[in-house]
């Protein structure tokens, strides 16, 4: 039997293995925080932490001023480096969030022993421990909240410690954070709130803002700003108490007023951004530079406002306004109407919508007639013709319903007589040329076959979009040249190269013409809004029954185009291009020319001069009283005048086709031309054709009734019907037409001859 152990020896043994057990206990935590720590590696992150909500779309101009934000997921956001982020936004921040941010590993561990003390003491949470690591965390993986997320929250934030720097994640934090009011992120809080971008903020609005991510609802300071300025002050206290702020900079920064900006945002140009969205796909999520001067645009919008408002009583309630940069053919300024917020049109984008062209096209008929060797003196008869179609005769009329008889082409396009253009068109091609032309320059709107149009296309029986005219005018502008026009920063960049249309020295002669305002005072005067103290090439028109009416004009720089009409297409009264459009392209170009600077274009090298007769356009071996210089391209110089050209008392002998005119109110050249007795024709019967059928529409007033009666051939034609009455009035022979079938003669005294035909009058 073994001697009983001595009691110091159990005593000695007891402490041995209490002290091993409370080493254990020491060591125990140690080495589960020490394992934790090497495991934090394991710990797998939240993928939403590396796919950061998606920056809103921002529109800005060509200057970098704001035009819209779009929302992404119901919400607005923009991004912000840390250095944009000012010291007072991060210092109110960490005040409210997390005063040891640059210290402790992604877990507070002294926070979050005070917040697990107070919770058992109370039995309710008096005070939060989450870290802006453990926020940020929250932020990309949203949670049920329960002990078991916080835990794994606590473990993630340590672990994102270990591969983020701390400025990395502060400032993915304060560019997901929510500010309330749809505002995500900083920076979009501050644009919100106080119109500026983060860098720009005093004290005062970093701590305001800086307390808003708290509560956002109900810190709203759109509906609660005294409880947000509550917030305020107690953070602007907690930065003094950590020393970020002095005594001074505290009263002061408690002292400033604070001024919210109202609670919309951004939204300029928005007829330009709609555009832009409804034509182009696949915008890439950031800042989008376009073309536009907003400023320009804002200009553009209260001309074309004021200038509505002088038409309110003419009932013209719509209009539109494009500018367009001729070098690099971006869009400037694009207004679709007076008030985007109008109840009843004001989206409607008057500058995209198609509408009747009026005279609008006139000058591409011309352009191409100069490509074929016609000039400025080139003469045409203005007097009245009619041209067969599929659906019956044309009769194109002058806006004014006179005739002009011989015009050079400078005269007929700058006057824009209707018939005149009608017979160029005719001479060159007719309506497949010009639709051929005006599609190659970005009219997309003529897609009906050409023999839709006829003739009329030139007098503007289309239907153009004001961006595309503008657009094909600028082919003028460039002399020739087409681009196509762009909206985005990124499209004038790539674009295409530029396409030749047409001849410069032709395209100059255009321009010549347009900007000739003595040529254009026989129907405009010389005192109308396209006048201008400096060098503008402009051309109106008005559509029928004035249901629209434009302006268009250029210069070397730019290209602006105006339109005045109603969106629901009810006629205005009597309100003309000139009158209605032209004095808004008149003021936009005023102040183009003083605010950027307007030139004029360069003489091409092959364009010449010479003396003509302007009654005949034939050049003149001498200059006399009332000879007119006119300008050509090299190698289209007129013939020669000759003796022929005259009669014996010195008129000029013009061709039959001017023998009504000359007896009519019309005729201007009274003792100074002559029918061509030589060219004297037998007698014809022009208008009306035998068995045109012609309807009456009961809506039409009296005057519809009217047919107007012609012939050739002779001198002093007498006609007769047995079932129609007959007059002569100023613009000829007419006979009133009733239903039923009707016989017509006309009769020559002097020779005796006699031409018959038939029409059929029903009631539509």
């Amino acid at each position: 039997m073994q001697p009983p152990t001595p009691p110091s020896a159990r005593v000695a043994s007891l402490l041995r293995r209490r002290w091993r057990r409370l080493l254990l206990l020491a060591l125990t935590p140690l080495f589960l925080l020490a394992g934790g720590w090497l495991a934090l590696p394991l710990v797998p992150l939240p993928p939403g932490l590396f796919s950061p909500p998606t920056a809103s779309p921002e529109f800005v101009d060509r200057h970098g001023a704001p035009l819209r934000v779009l929302p992404q997921g119901g919400a607005f956001a923009r991004r912000v480096a840390f250095h944009d982020i000012p010291v007072a936004l991060v210092d109110a921040t960490l005040a409210a969030e997390d005063r040891r941010f640059w210290r402790h590993p992604g877990v507070d561990w002294l926070a979050t022993t005070r917040a697990a003390w107070n919770w058992l003491r109370h039995g309710r949470v008096i005070s939060g421990g989450s870290t802006i690591t453990q926020q940020l965390i929250k932020l990309a993986r949203p949670r049920l909240r329960t002990l078991r997320t916080k835990v794994i929250e606590a473990a993630q934030a340590l672990r994102l410690e270990q591969v983020w720097d701390k400025q990395r994640i502060f400032t993915e934090y304060l560019n997901r954070v929510d500010y309330g009011n749809l505002c995500v992120g900083c920076a979009e809080a501050a644009q919100f709130y106080f119109g500026k971008p983060p860098a720009d903020l005093s004290v005062a609005e970093a701590a305001f803002l800086a307390g808003l991510p708290q509560a956002p609802s109900r810190l709203n300071p759109r509906r609660h700003f005294a409880r947000a300025q509550k917030r305020q002050q107690w953070i602007l206290g907690r930065m003094r108490a950590n020393g970020w702020l002095t005594a001074r900079e505290l009263d002061r920064a408690c002292a400033e007023p604070l001024r919210l900006q109202p609670p919309r945002r951004v939204f300029q140009a928005p007829h330009f951004v709609d555009l832009i969205l409804s034509q182009r796909r696949g915008l890439s999520p950031c800042r989008i530079a376009t073309m536009l001067d907003l400023e320009l645009n804002r200009v553009a919008e209260t001309i074309l406002r004021e200038q509505l408002g002088r038409l309110r009583g003419e009932h013209a309630q719509d209009g539109a306004v494009v500018i367009l940069d001729n070098r690099t053919g971006g869009v400037l300024a694009l207004v679709g109407s007076e008030d985007y917020f109008a109840p009843a049109a004001g989206q409607v984008n008057g500058a995209w919508a198609p509408r009747s062209a009026g005279s609008t096209l006139k000058p591409f008929t011309y352009l191409l007639a100069f490509a074929l060797g016609a000039t400025p003196a080139s003469i045409v008869a203005d007097v009245p013709a009619e041209f067969p179609t599929p659906t019956g005769i044309f009769r194109p009329v002058n806006y004014d319903r006179r005739t002009y008889g011989p015009m050079r082409y400078r005269m007929a396009l700058a006057n824009s007589l209707n018939i005149s253009a009608v017979k160029v068109l005719a001479s060159v091609g007719g309506a497949p040329a010009l639709q051929r032309l005006l599609r190659e320059c970005g009219l997309t709107t003529l897609d009906k076959p050409a023999d839709f149009y006829g003739l009329g296309l030139t007098i503007g029986n289309a239907d153009v979009r004001l961006l595309e005219l503008v657009n094909a005018y600028a082919v003028l502008a460039r002399l020739g040249v087409f681009q196509p026009y762009h909206l985005l920063a990124t499209e004038a960049s790539t674009a295409a190269p530029e396409r030749r249309m047409a001849d410069a020295a032709d395209a100059w002669l255009i321009a010549a013409v347009l900007s000739d305002n003595a040529a254009r005072t026989l129907a405009f005067g010389s005192e109308s809004f396209l006048r201008f103290d400096f060098p503008v090439a402009c051309k109106t028109g008005t559509s029928s029954d004035f249901r629209d009416n434009w302006a268009v004009g250029y210069t070397p720089e730019f290209t602006v185009g105006v339109w005045v009409g109603n969106f629901d297409g009810t006629p205005m009264a009597r309100v003309s291009g000139v009158s209605g459009a032209a004095p808004i392209l008149h003021e936009l170009f005023e102040h183009l020319h003083r605010r950027y600077g307007t030139s004029w274009f360069v003489r091409p090298a092959n364009i010449v001069e010479a003396a003509i007769q302007p009654i005949t356009g034939h050049r003149l071996t001498e200059q006399w009283p009332g000879t007119v210089t006119e300008k050509f391209r090299a190698g289209t110089l007129p013939p020669l005048e000759t003796a022929a050209d005259y009669d014996a008392e010195g008129r000029v002998r013009l061709p039959a086709e001017y023998r009504d005119w000359l007896a009519s109110a019309d005729n201007w050249l009274t003792g100074r031309a002559v029918v061509d007795t030589a060219s004297a024709t037998p007698l014809r019967l022009i208008s009306p054709l035998p068995g045109t059928t012609f309807f009456l529409d009961p809506d039409l007033p009296d005057a519809g009734r009217w047919l107007t009666l012609r012939a050739e051939g002779g001198t002093n034609l007498v006609w007769t019907s047995d079932s129609l009455a007959i007059k002569r009035a100023a613009g000829g022979v007419c006979a009133r037409m009733t239903e039923g079938r009707h016989t017509l003669r006309v009769h020559d005294p002097a020779t005796g001859e006699q031409a018959a035909t038939w029409i059929l009058v029903k009631r539509r």
